[in-house]
C-alpha cells in the first residue's frame, strides 16, 4: 500500500502502473486502482478524467522518457556524435517499448477498448506515432547541420529504428531461450546499422 504522505496523484499513477503491468489494462479498473492507491474512486477522477487519460499519463510519466530526449536532441543537434545519440535513443526506446508492451497489448484484444484509447490519445494530442515524428525531426535537424546525408530518408530511418525497438519487446519470447537481446548491445548494433544508411 502506498504511503499516505505521497500526494494522491502520484499514488494513483503508481497503483495504475503496477496494476496495468500485472493484470493488464483491460482488468485494471478505476475502482481497483483507487483501492490500491488508498483513495476513493471519486478522488481518482479529480486527477484524471478517464481511465484512458490515466493510461496515457502512466506511459508518459512512469516509463522511460523518450519524447523529452528526442525534443532535446532536435533542439540542439550536433552535441554528441550521431552514433552516440542514436544509441541512446535506441536504448531508451527499447526500455520504453519493453515496459509499455505488456500494458498496451490488451488494447488489441478488445476493439471497443482500443477505439476509446485511440480517441483519447487524439483528444490529448498524443499517440504511438509521436516518437517516430520526434526522431524524424531530430534526424532532419542533423541533416540540416550536415551530419546526415542530404538525400537520406529520415522518416524511414526513424521508422526502422523505433520499429526494431518495439519488435524486440515481443519477438524473442518464442525463441528456445526466451531471452531478448541485451539492451545496450542491441541499441549499439541498431545505431551503427542505421548510420550506414544516413552517412
Amino acid at each position: 500500500m502506498p504511503s499516505a504522505t505521497t500526494p494522491a496523484r502520484e499514488r494513483i499513477l503508481d497503483a495504475a502502473h503496477e496494476l496495468m503491468r500485472t493484470v493488464g489494462l483491460a482488468r485494471a479498473t478505476t475502482k481497483e486502482i483507487a483501492r490500491v492507491a488508498g483513495c476513493s474512486e471519486a478522488a481518482l477522477y479529480k486527477h484524471f478524467a478517464s481511465k484512458e487519460e490515466l493510461f496515457i499519463r502512466v506511459l508518459s510519466e512512469r516509463l522511460p522518457r523518450l519524447a523529452p530526449l528526442l525534443r532535446g536532441l532536435a533542439a540542439e543537434p550536433g552535441g554528441a556524435s550521431l552514433e552516440e545519440n542514436l544509441t541512446e535513443i535506441a536504448r531508451q526506446a527499447v526500455l520504453f517499448y519493453e515496459q509499455s508492451f505488456p500494458i498496451a497489448a490488451s488494447l488489441y484484444a478488445q476493439t471497443q477498448l482500443k477505439r476509446r484509447h485511440d480517441d483519447a490519445m487524439r483528444e490529448l494530442g498524443t499517440g504511438p506515432h509521436l516518437p517516430i515524428e520526434g526522431l524524424d525531426t531530430y534526424l532532419r535537424a542533423e541533416q540540416a547541420a550536415g551530419r546526415v546525408r542530404a538525400d537520406a530518408d529520415t522518416f524511414a530511418a526513424a521508422s526502422l529504428l523505433l520499429g526494431a525497438c518495439a519488435q524486440r519487446a515481443f519477438a524473442y519470447d518464442a525463441t528456445p531461450s526466451g531471452a531478448r537481446p541485451p539492451v545496450d548491445a542491441f541499441a549499439h548494433r541498431l545505431s551503427r546499422t542505421l548510420l550506414a544508411g544516413l552517412h
